[in-house]
């Protein structure tokens, strides 16, 4: 069983439910698994096109022990009262805690088929309000009077109460400069998708325990057997390129487009660092792809920086969650976190 979690936070990631004819034993499978090789939570995604990130955590927390399910949390979907109740409402019912990943953007034609034209900066300001009021519903005593720009309540009360040592852990996905201001704001932990020769130094201006990370690893033994699978599990087309190109046509993501002038390999023919699966459109975030020598010392610099919590990839066989914490565990094997 892993010791990771007691010094770093390993986030999996849910499956998506494309292709899944019993969805629901793709989630509580997932979770079991990530729970048992000993990752801390699970991201869920939420947009137009996915199930309802709320049911998939109901499935999460049911299927798994202690295990946090991480909700990717948009303002246009939901109204912070119903967020703020349903978070105490998982609290109150299972006894468990809710992480919210925080987000202000999105897919373009999401948003405008919503009716939503905010435009990038007013997103994060809004979100900073939602997330205050969210806050203020969770933690304020007495009935809540909030006026603010975009929402405002009277004398609300939550019910039922929250407990306060359940309250969300929160975290902001946003490398804009209006990113980085709301999740300072907000008190959230910042969550980058590194370019390999800034990752260091964008964490490094964070507080400590304050910085995470969204990638992707494959480590084997040795780097042609990585590669191997990296390429079985992502192979180059013609059509993922173009996807990949018309979505950064749609969206307005600082992280987005600046990943998207990367190249395949921007770290250099010894960097474990591959491009490849984002600029084929199938995944969202970089990789490390090599042995594990090489993958570890690369996850190393990123915990050396000060970055506790990392998101990974979505698994592609069972395995992989016990390889992910196995990766970290000899990280921190050979460097101890004081």
């Amino acid at each position: 069983m892993s010791n990771v979690n007691r010094q770093l936070r390993l986030f999996a990631t849910i499956p998506p439910a494309v292709g899944a004819s019993d969805y629901r034993a793709v989630v509580r499978d997932a979770a079991k698994a990530a729970e048992s090789a000993g990752m801390f939570g699970a991201l869920v995604y939420s947009d137009n096109h996915t199930v309802d990130p709320w049911l998939v955590a109901q499935e999460v927390i049911t299927a798994t022990e202690a295990f946090e399910p991480l909700i990717a949390l948009q303002p246009i979907y939901s109204h912070p009262s119903t967020i703020a109740k349903i978070v105490a409402s998982y609290a109150h019912v299972y006894g468990r805690r809710i992480c919210l990943n925080l987000v202000a953007g999105g897919v373009r034609g999401d948003l405008t088929a919503l009716n939503d034209e905010t435009e990038h900066d007013r997103r994060y300001a809004r979100l900073t309000e939602y997330t205050s009021l969210i806050l203020r519903l969770l933690t304020d005593t007495e009935p809540v009077t909030f006026g603010g720009e975009f929402y405002r309540v009277r004398d609300l009360t939550l019910h039922p109460r929250m407990p306060q040592d359940l309250l969300p852990g929160l975290y902001m996905s946003g490398s804009s400069t209006a990113g980085r201001k709301a999740g300072e704001e907000i008190g959230a932990i910042s969550v980058r998708y590194p370019s390999p020769r800034e990752a260091v130094a964008e964490i490094d201006e964070s507080a400590p325990r304050s910085g995470g990370v969204r990638i992707g690893i494959i480590a084997r033994d040795t780097d042609d057997e990585a590669w191997t699978v990296a390429h079985r599990r992502f192979p180059r087309t013609r059509a993922g390129r173009i996807q990949q190109m018309l979505i950064r046509g749609l969206s307005d993501s600082h992280w987005f487009e600046q990943l998207s002038t990367e190249d395949e390999f921007p770290g250099g023919p010894e960097s474990p660092y591959w491009m490849g699966p984002f600029l084929t459109s199938a995944t969202y975030c970089p990789y490390l792809v090599g042995s594990h020598d090489k993958v570890e010392a690369e996850i190393a610099r990123y915990v050396s920086a000060g970055c506790r919590d990392f998101v990974l990839d979505t698994a592609h066989e069972e395995s992989d969650y016990a390889a992910y914490t196995e990766s970290f565990d000899r990280v921190l094997a050979r460097q101890p976190l004081a």
